[in-house]
């Protein structure tokens, strides 16, 4: 897990300013997307440093209960289950406000929730262009729609959107996921934009490949398509493109993630950080 350093004396002097950094007590945080994976490391980020979570997500309902009890009663924290369809604009806003509701208040929006699926444009079905969008991009423009008057209230947040490397740069046979993570660069940009002088940020984290139970599906089908190994298609399909040929970590991820949501960012606003081995260098 990852650790923020200790407190004390910096080399070149006193470091106030660094008190409490990934301190999240009496926060409150959505994240959509958060019952596995990407979005469920940074909830329990956010629980380990004190922050009441909402989590939101697909699975099994027991598992789901377990993972929520057991985050709630190892961090102290409050820890609510909202089952939100991210397709549906009118149950993202609710999510948003359920958090304010039950748990008084909205610091920290996550927008987490993505789908994939690969194929040629012209074979691309058209119901899973409008899930891809509906999920990946438009829930997006719901929940920070819902959040902004309650930050706008408080006087303060902090909104993240899980971009992607394909938020920069493109892939064949992606189109949907490719156009919609382009789309949410755009919408991170306006909303900072628009909310500069209200001390609430709107950043994106881009992430390349993460090994979370989306890849892992998608390397056993790879390997199983194409007749070879797994270790192959790591390296030869999935990781083709990642220099440092390894897997981002959900606790490099969480770094940024807490480094953005602190009184330290905030003059990150607006901006994509790429998380990705150096993908989009090239």
């Amino acid at each position: 897990m990852f650790q923020w350093p200790k407190r004390g004396d910096a080399a070149d002097g006193d470091n106030t300013a660094f008190r409490g950094v990934g301190e999240l007590k009496g926060q409150v945080a959505v994240i959509s997307g958060s019952t596995s994976g990407i979005g469920l490391g940074l909830a329990r980020a956010v629980a380990a440093r004190g922050g009441d979570v909402v989590l939101n997500g697909l699975g099994d309902p027991s598992e789901i209960e377990r993972i929520r009890a057991e985050m709630e009663a190892a961090n102290g924290v409050r820890v609510r289950y909202h089952g939100a369809d991210m397709r549906k604009g009118d149950e993202v806003a609710d999510m948003v406000a359920f958090a304010k509701h039950d748990l008084g208040r909205l610091d920290i929006l996550v927008n987490n929730a993505g789908v994939q699926h690969v194929e040629s444009i012209e074979k691309f079905p058209t119901d899973k262009w409008e899930q891809i969008i509906a999920i990946n991009l438009s829930s997006a423009f719901y929940a920070t729609r819902a959040a902004v008057p309650i930050m706008k209230a408080q006087g303060r947040g902090r909104i993240v959107n899980i971009a992607s490397a394909h938020g920069l740069v493109a892939s064949p046979f992606k189109s949907a996921y490719v156009a919609a993570k382009h789309g949410v660069i755009g919408l991170t940009k306006t909303v900072a934009l628009e909310l500069a002088r209200e001390n609430i940020t709107c950043n994106a984290i881009c992430p390349g490949f993460v090994e979370t139970p989306i890849v892992q599906m998608q390397i056993a089908d790879q390997a199983r398509t194409h007749g070879i190994s797994k270790d192959r298609v790591i390296d030869e399909v999935i990781l083709k493109k990642q220099p440092t040929k390894r897997f981002v970590t959900t606790d490099e991820l969480a770094g940024l993630f807490l480094y953005l949501v602190s009184d330290l960012g905030a003059s990150a606003n607006g901006a994509s950080f790429s998380i990705d081995g150096g993908w989009t260098a090239e």
